[in-house]
């Protein structure tokens, strides 16, 4: 009875033997067999990320051609700051020649460069004029290896209240305009066969939020377009990106537009607290120099909410309505 007894406790001990066995040798033979998978992997990766973007980005960007457009303040000043310290040869193009000046002198005197930025007077609403201003802006270097639009003007209004006249203006300088220049270099590019475009939308040219409807239009049909391009161009070897920022840390919203047109002259708290323009550069520039297709500047919110509006969009509406109801209660939207 006694020996039954400790013939019964060994044979449980004996299958925890057994299965520690094998789950050791199972680990070590899953080891064996990804590690020499993972690893290599691993290394690339940070090779891809860091030391080829980090390192060799400037060599790969050296002595091109770079246009810039909005280069005169936030986002479109820190690409060109950003552009300008890798040796490319960047082209500074906004509305004020005195502004333009300001980086361009802001540039030779920060950095040690053969290269000396050129500055273009350029308004993306003057559609008629765009196509003379491509022409000079090819004429600095015979050619533009990186388009870059940028510029553009936000939008703060209610739908009801915003007249048309700003709808226009608005679709005007951020999407006919972009479209105008892309569509005045682009033959160059394709007479190359060389070129990278692209193209600064917005998270909200992903999804449409209460209070920015001219904005977030103008930057859907931006995301629309390109989107297109880029399938156009697939057979070739000029590269399109979309750029989508959240909320950057720039004047965009002191420079927006409210319903009657006026100056909204606001510094939102989102966009006082938004993205340093200089880190948003440095991802813009990483993503060039891999010719990335498309890239998110955002936090994880953003980016689930665009999420949300695909897989589930009564529950994204639920979201942005209860949005709109709180803005409006708490009166954050400029009235005349």
């Amino acid at each position: 009875m006694i020996g039954s007894e400790t013939e019964s406790e060994e044979v449980p001990k004996t299958f925890q033997v057994i299965y520690s066995t094998m789950i050791h040798w199972t680990r070590l033979i899953a080891g064996g067999l990804v590690l020499p998978i993972v690893f290599p992997w691993l290394v690339y990766t940070l090779y891809k990320s860091h030391f080829k973007n980090k390192i060799f980005r400037d060599k790969s960007l050296e002595d091109k051609v770079v246009l810039i457009t909005g280069a005169s303040s936030g986002l479109g000043e820190a690409l060109a700051h950003a552009f300008h310290r890798a040796g490319a040869r960047v082209i500074l193009a906004a509305r004020r020649k005195d502004a333009l000046e300001k980086v361009k002198n802001d540039l030779i005197t920060k950095y040690q460069s053969k290269n000396t930025p050129a500055v273009l007077p350029l308004d993306l609403h003057d559609l008629k004029a765009i196509k003379e201003k491509a022409t000079k802006a090819l004429d600095f270097y015979g050619h533009i290896d990186i388009l870059i639009n940028n510029g553009g003007v936000s939008f703060r209004g209610e739908i009801v209240d915003t007249d048309l006249e700003v709808d226009l203006r608005i679709m005007v300088t951020n999407y006919f305009g972009p479209v105008a220049l892309t569509k005045a270099i682009l033959p160059s590019m394709l007479e190359r066969n060389s070129g990278y475009i692209i193209a600064i939308s917005s998270v909200q040219g992903k999804i449409a939020i209460p209070f920015r409807s001219a904005y977030s239009a103008s930057k859907h049909a931006t995301q629309a377009f390109f989107d297109t391009l880029k399938s156009e161009l697939s057979h070739t070897n000029i590269h399109v990106c979309v750029v989508s920022p959240g909320y950057v840390h720039t004047n965009l919203s002191l420079n927006a537009v409210t319903a009657r047109g006026e100056t909204y002259g606001v510094m939102d708290h989102t966009t006082a607290t938004g993205m340093d323009p200089n880190e948003a550069a440095e991802s813009i520039i990483i993503a060039t120099a891999a010719k990335r297709s498309e890239l998110v500047l955002a936090g994880i919110l953003p980016k689930i909410a665009i999420w949300v509006r695909v897989l589930c969009s009564w529950l994204y509406f639920y979201l942005m309505g209860s949005r709109a109801q709180r803005i409006r209660a708490a009166n954050t939207i400029k009235q005349d």
